[in-house]
């Protein structure tokens, strides 16, 4: 089959490599559908992180189940599933308080190889999310949407979730990658009344006051914090969602909240540093890490995109097939799209 394989900084290829198989009882195999790039693949594409040359790529996906272990009770062949980034095996305790992301059976080595023609999917029954219904019912825009659920979503929900956006909050979004966007969106779902986005990227600000932004600041640094400010009447934001995980969006958004907010911190850290001191004389909260995305999918998010409230497909503003895993991931880290899709297979 054909996968996408990460051969340096700066180049990718599509490469034949063996089908998976069935390891363990409790697997599924998924011909998948649809794949992304995500923001933080841009890291190790760029050089900045490390990353095993010859690797398989990707983290996102959904597809069709094509054959089970004989563990798996919930699925069957033909099933339309998110295959999310998270592993949970539902039983240990940080999947039972709903941090599967954090799940102490997931299998070591991380994620890999959904930007492929098929993927083997371990802990099937809990840690994929199945969509109900004829998976030929779905529109290609619904099946995107659909897609953003395997992470950048869940991820934007995240944020959301743990910077405590209640109805009526004013909220600070720093990031207008896709999931900062999806901060936004998720920001709106929680009831907030103002939501500042954090752009400079016309195109970008586009798609969060489409997402429900009320305000765009592009200044950086101090002058974002005093933006922040004067739009706040000088008191700070209720809510601050940080997406982006560098060190100078660190700083900043812990500076723009009021007293008592939270920071909700989804954004990967690269070479960020925190002053906790500053935090406590503020009675500043810290909450976030890698997202709940099974969780929130079957609790909040696939309903709302299977009924039309939210469409978070609309961040793919970017389409490429399979062999041209190149330009995908080019084309993102080059900012000329917002992220990047890859069609690869068929209903």
């Amino acid at each position: 089959m054909k996968a996408a394989v990460f051969i340096e900084p700066g180049r990718m290829e599509v490469h034949e490599v063996p089908e998976p198989r069935i390891e363990k009882p409790d697997d599924a195999i998924v011909r998948v559908i649809k794949a992304c790039v995500c923001g933080s693949d841009l890291w190790w594409f760029r050089g900045i992180s490390q990353r095993q040359h010859g690797s398989l790529t990707g983290h996102e996906a959904i597809g069709i189940i094509d054959r089970i272990g004989e563990d798996v009770r919930t699925l069957k062949p033909g099933d339309l599933v998110i295959v999310p980034f998270t592993h949970g095996c539902g039983r240990c305790a940080a999947c039972r308080a709903g941090f599967e992301a954090n799940c102490t059976n997931a299998e070591p080595g991380g994620n890999a190889g959904y930007q492929a023609e098929a993927m083997r999917a371990p802990k099937a029954d809990t840690a994929l999310v199945k969509v109900p219904g004829d998976p030929k019912s779905y529109s290609d825009a619904v099946l995107n949407s659909l897609l953003t659920l395997a992470d950048v979503m869940a991820t934007g929900y995240h944020a959301a979730v743990s910077a405590e956006v209640k109805p009526g909050d004013t909220a600070v979004v720093f990031g207008d990658g896709a999931v900062g966007l999806s901060g936004v969106l998720s920001a709106r779902m929680l009831g907030a009344s103002r939501i500042i986005a954090m752009s400079r990227h016309e195109d970008r600000a586009a798609i969060a006051r489409e997402s429900g932004a009320t305000d765009i600041v592009p200044e950086r640094g101090n002058a974002a914090v005093n933006r922040v400010l004067e739009l706040t009447g000088g008191s700070g934001a209720d809510a601050v969602l940080e997406c982006v995980g560098s060190a100078q969006s660190i700083e900043t958004a812990v500076r723009v909240g009021r007293p008592g907010s939270t920071v909700g911190r989804v954004g990967v850290p690269h070479d960020a540093h925190i002053d906790v001191d500053a935090l406590f004389w503020r009675n500043i909260g810290l909450k976030g890490g890698p997202a709940s995305v099974a969780t929130y999918d079957r609790d909040v998010l696939l309903p709302a995109v299977l009924s039309g409230m939210i469409d978070p497909g609309r961040m793919f503003t970017g389409a490429f097939d399979l062999d041209r895993v190149q330009d995908a991931y080019e084309a993102m880290s080059e900012r000329r799209v917002v992220k990047s899709l890859i069609n690869i297979g068929e209903i």
